[in-house]
């Protein structure tokens, strides 16, 4: 018996024609990449631009992210954003020349950042002005308003942070869900009235994070492009939150909810950064009145938390899983706020929620226009125009005791 040998079948005309685009596909990627890399090369090797080099010293910027008072003196973060790395020559405080260290030492590059120790021994609330000299004569001046210690990472700041925290969120937003069985009782009127509170309330935390982001901006580096990055970061948050809200259609009853909480979350843990990092810096006190004027501002969000969902029955577990995702992250944002803020994460972090609460705010509309039964006409009917002042006017009159 002879062996028969069988040869592989020929690759089908398709086959290789789509192999031969596949290897054309990858080559025009690659040659444009190519001719980017030999025209850098190219660039740095060369040093075209030497004639354009008139003597003028390189534009130098320095910005303050980071003061700790402790008992050893004042330590600074400050990041270098300039054209070219830059180097620290001396530093004043108050008008007088100190002596420091830098960590790391040497030139400070675009984009980096190093800590200054300064063995000066401030006093307790008086204010301080650290002035930085650099070895081309720009100065760069960084006020403390009034001179606290830096809280540490003790078990006893832990706590006390916790315990405030949860009195700015966590506690008012349960005061606020606690009204769910009283407010299964409205009639549609009454349903249309707190789902527009709840648009009004969503709305004033909107323009507020947005405001806030913006500022805080400001203060960062100019290579982090606070403001275009807070624009960028809103964007991306609203249209992930729609994408993944709508993956299974439109939200309502408890999805609904949970993103409403979410969206308060965000803007909490933003808001919770801010209230550290003011704290730290000695600009605020922690008195009654302050930790009042939180709480009651935050009260509303409970009641819009509860409305998507008051004509289900969700177990009680539910509350608490809600009360802690729209009001923990006001402890974890006040706790790293006081410990390692600086004012583009913050921002960021504003940026985002500002984002979230725009997504709560489309979804909540939508539920309030289906819900009704009256089309778009159930948004300019009086118990939503009322609902919506309601919402607006309570959160902006509340924020008047906590602005300092």
């Amino acid at each position: 018996m002879s062996d028969v040998v069988q040869s592989a079948p020929a690759a089908s005309p398709a086959a290789a024609s789509a192999k031969s685009r596949g290897r054309s596909y990858l080559l025009w990627i690659a040659l444009p990449l190519a001719v980017l890399g030999v025209a850098m090369a190219w660039l740095v090797s060369t040093d075209p631009l030497k004639s354009f080099n008139i003597g003028a010293p390189p534009v130098e910027k320095l910005t303050f992210e980071r003061t700790i008072l402790g008992p050893d003196g004042v330590r600074l973060l400050v990041r270098a954003g300039g054209s070219a790395p830059m180097t620290i020559a001396q530093v004043q405080v108050d008008e007088a020349y100190w002596q420091f260290t830098q960590t790391p030492p040497g030139k400070i590059v675009r984009g980096s950042t190093a800590w200054l120790h300064l063995p000066f021994p401030w006093v307790l609330g008086e204010p301080l002005k650290v002035k930085v000299v650099t070895n081309t004569g720009v100065t760069f001046e960084n006020e403390i308003a009034v001179a606290v210690a830096t809280p540490t990472s003790d078990s006893i700041s832990l706590v006390s942070q916790a315990l405030l925290g949860s009195f700015v969120g966590i506690l008012p937003v349960a005061v606020g869900l606690m009204f769910y069985p009283a407010l299964r009782g409205v009639g549609r009127g009454g349903m249309n009235f707190l789902l527009a509170l709840t648009v009004g309330l969503l709305a004033f935390l909107l323009v507020d994070a947005a405001a806030e982001a913006l500022e805080l901006a400001g203060k960062a580096a100019a290579l982090f492009q606070g403001r275009v990055m807070v624009v960028l970061a809103a964007a991306a948050s609203f249209f992930l939150l729609m994408a993944v809200g709508r993956r299974h259609g439109a939200p309502t009853g408890l999805a609904l909810a949970t993103f409403t909480a979410l969206g308060i979350g965000l803007h909490n843990l933003g808001e919770g950064l801010a209230i550290g990092a003011a704290f730290a810096a000695g600009s605020a006190s922690l008195g009654t009145f302050l930790v009042l004027g939180f709480t009651l501002h935050n009260i509303t969000e409970g009641i819009g938390i509860a409305a998507p969902i008051l004509k289900q029955r969700p177990p009680l577990w539910t509350f608490a899983g809600l009360t802690l995702l729209a009001g923990g992250p006001a402890i974890v944002g006040l706790r790293f706020g006081s410990l390692a803020y600086a004012p583009q994460w913050s921002a960021l972090a504003l940026a985002i929620g500002a984002g979230a609460i725009l997504q709560v705010i489309v979804e909540v509309s939508s539920y309030l226009v289906r819900s009704s039964g009256e089309g778009s006409r159930a948004l300019v009917a009086p118990s939503s125009v009322s609902g919506l002042a309601a919402g607006v006017g309570f959160m902006f009159v509340t924020a008047m005791l906590m602005k300092i």
